[in-house]
């Protein structure tokens, strides 16, 4: 069966889904993932095809409206920024999009892409299964992650979750029904939103399945990214070796306002609580220098953190994944959106002793949790007992079993 996994976004919103088409294509399926341009080197060596999406991610984040997120410092304000900037490149999609579908049998939609991809789907008679990364339908369980780890209680959860939802609609109010009407449908979707089968890349030993979503929001588990050469540098291996193990330190996809003052924090810090760094640049353009840290560009997460004695990041669900997957603490420095559920699990599941929001990340406030997380076995041990649990999980199967069902 001919299969486009289709997904924008950041790296995050990308990696998981490269391992994930490498077992498809295994599998006996032809594979094509379509994103970013930007992301085809992470496809190399997968076995699955490329077709890229317009836009640069990370250019349109270092742009003037990207850098206007900064001026937010509520989630809800900054989620609000993030959509107009959505709506505004939202239909700049839709001629690659439609193009991958014509050539495919069905589309595997990521949460980002759900809403054009389910017209595409719809004006082209393909099947298609969302596959996204954060437990998104609403839930009296808890709040939608898009707006951090608050509770508004059974019945207010429910009701944000709806709103956020109607709030990501919206993102593609004006590319939905234009998408529609090329492809001969009416302007207005004569389906019911949101009442299609989702697959969910995360595990239940992290974010149990809700009790009240209906039978086909499944959790699969964890889609592990493609790593291809799991290699260190030499340099950074040389660094490992000289010492005992250091701490991770990075923020991924996430841009911050002031990199330089924030690299002399988590310097400081490192050095109050007696640990040696390795700081990955990311898009936010951290830098250190000094015998007792060092600076990396990307590197593979599943080869470098099993490595570290903690893990200190972003809580992206992605690096969050990797965290847990090589069973070492972890320090959470949320920024926006939903990475304070993600650090909020993390501190539930007991593998980090606090979030230090990047809003409060003193060199003080990351010393003090890291001196916990690294000096506290009992992390340690959680770490690891889940990470064996995760290992065996395979979140590949239901989504190998829904696509052979659909072939």
């Amino acid at each position: 069966m001919r299969v486009a996994i289709i997904t924008a976004g950041s790296r995050g919103d990308v990696a998981p889904y490269t391992g994930l088409g490498h077992a498809l294509s295994r599998a006996g399926h032809e594979v094509t993932l379509v994103t970013h341009g930007r992301f085809e080197p992470l496809v190399a060596g997968a076995g699955v095809r490329f077709r890229p999406l317009p836009l640069d991610p990370r250019a349109e984040l270092e742009s003037a409206r990207g850098r206007s997120l900064h001026r937010s410092v509520t989630g809800l304000g900054k989620l609000v920024r993030v959509m107009e900037m959505a709506r505004a490149l939202a239909g700049r999609m839709t001629d690659d999009m439609i193009a991958a579908a014509r050539a495919s049998d069905l589309l595997l939609l990521s949460a980002s892409t759900a809403p054009l991809g389910h017209a595409i789907a719809e004006g082209l008679a393909l099947p298609s299964i969302d596959l996204p990364l954060q437990p998104l339908a609403p839930t009296r369980e808890f709040g939608p992650p898009m707006l951090g780890h608050r509770s508004w209680g059974a019945v207010g959860n429910r009701a944000a979750g709806h709103g956020v939802n109607l709030a990501i609609d919206r993102v593609f109010s004006a590319a939905v029904p234009d998408v529609r009407a090329r492809l001969g449908l009416s302007r207005d979707s004569a389906r019911t939103p949101r009442r299609g089968r989702a697959l969910h890349g995360f595990s239940p030993r992290v974010v149990p399945r809700p009790r009240d979503w209906r039978p086909d929001l499944e959790v699969a588990g964890y889609w592990w990214p493609y790593d291809g050469e799991r290699r260190l540098p030499d340099e950074l291996r040389d660094f490992l070796d000289a010492g005992p193990p250091p701490v991770f330190v990075g923020l991924g996809s996430a841009t911050v306002p002031d990199p330089a003052r924030l690299s002399a924090e988590v310097v400081r810090a490192l050095r109050r609580a007696g640990l040696r760094g390795v700081i990955q640049r990311g898009w936010g353009g951290l830098e250190a220098a000094g015998d007792d840290v060092l600076t990396i560009d990307e590197v593979p997460h599943s080869a470098l953190f099993p490595r570290m004695a903690a893990v200190v990041h972003h809580c992206g669900a992605g690096t969050t994944a990797a965290g847990l997957r090589a069973g070492v603490p972890a320090v959470p420095v949320p920024i926006q959106f939903d990475e304070g559920f993600w650090a909020a699990r993390l501190v539930a599941l007991g593998v980090a002793p606090r979030a230090v929001p990047l809003r409060k990340c003193t060199a003080d406030a990351l010393a003090a949790a890291l001196r916990q997380a690294t000096g506290d076995p009992s992390y340690g041990r959680r770490a690891r007992a889940l990470a064996e649990g995760l290992r065996a999980e395979d979140g590949v199967a239901p989504v190998l079993a829904a696509v052979n069902r659909l072939g």
